[in-house]
């Protein structure tokens, strides 16, 4: 293969390997609606820690009895751990409340984590962990 093919061949292949990583990732802002907040209580279906961002999915009963499932995107893996956030820290059944921004797209049970509650009070998210800040 002459050396000006090869040379074009791996820019190209470097090109499209870059453009795929660039549009993984997004801004949280682009997603979600900062200004319409969201709360809901519920049970921890999976938790993944994953790059770009980290998941919590969870079963939410609407006023009716209904359960929904929701979906909030967190920060990435690094992030949440230096935040206090450990993985296997919250097990699939524990009740939480997940406060945070709901999605662009009012129709889909999803949103962008703020901070996660648990039920002793202690606060996952953005700022770190303090004990008993979800009290308030």
């Amino acid at each position: 293969m002459p050396r000006t093919v090869r040379h074009a061949l791996v820019w190209s292949l470097l090109a499209l390997a870059s453009a795929t990583t660039a549009t993984a990732h997004h801004s949280f802002a682009a997603a979600f609606d900062m200004t319409r907040p969201v709360t809901v209580k519920g049970t921890i279906v999976q938790v993944r820690l994953e790059n770009p961002h980290s998941w919590f999915f969870l079963d939410v009963k609407d006023a009716s009895g209904k359960v929904e499932r929701w979906a909030f995107e967190a920060g990435t893996p690094s992030g949440m751990i230096r935040n206090g956030f450990k993985p296997g820290l919250i097990k699939q059944g524990v009740e939480v409340t997940i406060k945070g921004f709901h999605a662009r797209d009012q129709a889909q049970n999803m949103g962008m984590l703020r901070e996660l509650v648990t039920s002793d009070g202690t606060v996952y998210g953005l700022f770190g962990s303090q004990q008993g800040a979800g009290a308030q």
